[in-house]
């Protein structure tokens, strides 16, 4: 567990809802110190900035997300902010579409500190829960093999066509997701993004561009959270609440659906087969998340993609410019083969 925010004077827990976040701050007493703040969506920027300001400008304060959002903490911590994560254990149950209350996150950290994960760039959002997230694999690979045989679950295409499938994951956003698509058309690829609900219910005219300039949409959860952290019901409102939010933008309904972080246990690869989406996974994973530079990136998916492979790539949810400035290396090199670059809907068979 790393842990390293003794120092903290401040915590502000950061909630999330349907219709965007909220805060609260509280000292290490667990006494109130600021007043709460609401934030849309589509305000995710003045959230960082003011956080940052209220940070740079009195004692030190750690901010306090839960493992149902999975959207902040890759920009918290780019700009330098101390991120801890709030799990279950800490918190009173959920709403159906919620995280626990700010001031109840904030509280988990005052209550126990040292006790909640701190998360950084390269640990990513489920720091100190690497072996549960690998367990949770293994224990699908039953589910995933019956999945598989009945076209609910494909982690790439057919390897005899000459074609591979870019994927962006957590847009759309509107500083990257418009320098990916004006690259995308420079070469005439396409591509297909898995977008959360949250976000294309901020951006919903970049969710028109996707479909229009033919771009294929999936489906990724309204939140970003670690799956098996949901409850049934919470899973299939995230799902569906997040259909929602596209079909309002114009995209027809999801075929495609990716678990955030590939996450899955049997009975969430169950409850996504039941709904009719297909689970679309990958084989090339570029790790643009890590930010290990441009050439690093590009290096990563050349190496390992093949025929039929599904790339994985993000294009929101942190600063993407690494991805961006890593593509025309990515799409050149691919289109030097001889591999097309499809949407989903190209590659994968009916």
């Amino acid at each position: 567990m790393n842990t390293e925010d003794g120092r903290a004077a401040r915590y502000v827990g950061v909630a999330w809802s349907a219709d965007g976040y909220r805060t609260a701050q509280l000292d290490r007493h667990g006494r109130e110190c600021a007043a709460p703040a609401h934030y849309s969506a589509a305000r995710t920027a003045d959230l960082v900035r003011d956080l940052l300001a209220d940070h740079h400008g009195g004692p030190p304060l750690s901010v306090v997300i839960d493992s149902t959002n999975g959207l902040l903490d890759a920009t918290l911590t780019a700009v330098g902010l101390t991120v801890l994560r709030a799990d279950p254990w800490h918190l009173p149950a959920r709403p159906l579409l919620g995280s626990a209350p700010a001031h109840s996150l904030a509280l988990a950290a005052v209550s126990a500190p040292g006790g909640l994960d701190r998360l950084t760039v390269a640990s990513g959002s489920l720091a100190g829960r690497g072996e549960e997230y690998q367990r949770g694999l293994a224990r699908s690979e039953p589910a995933e093999r019956e999945l598989r045989a009945s076209g609910r679950l494909v982690p790439h295409g057919p390897r005899g066509v000459d074609a591979v499938a870019l994927t962006f994951d957590d847009g759309p956003d509107p500083r990257h997701t418009p320098r990916i698509l004006a690259l995308l058309a420079r070469y005439g690829a396409h591509a297909t993004f898995f977008t959360v609900g949250m976000h294309a219910r901020a951006h919903p005219d970049l969710v028109r561009r996707l479909v229009g300039e033919g771009h294929g949409v999936g489906g990724h959860t309204w939140s970003h959270p670690f799956l098996p952290d949901l409850t049934g019901p919470q899973l299939t409102e995230q799902l569906d609440r997040t259909d929602e939010a596209l079909g309002r933008a114009g995209s027809p309904a999801a075929r495609w659906f990716r678990p955030p972080y590939g996450s899955r246990t049997p009975a969430v690869l169950h409850r996504i087969g039941a709904s009719g989406r297909t689970t679309v996974l990958w084989d090339v994973d570029s790790r643009d998340w890590s930010q290990p530079g441009p050439d690093r990136i590009a290096e990563t998916v050349l190496a390992a993609a093949r025929p039929g492979s599904v790339v994985l790539l993000h294009d929101g949810a942190g600063d993407r410019s690494q991805t961006v400035a890593a593509l025309p290396a990515i799409i050149e090199g691919l289109l030097a083969r001889g591999l097309a670059l499809v949407g989903l809907d190209t590659l994968l068979p009916a």
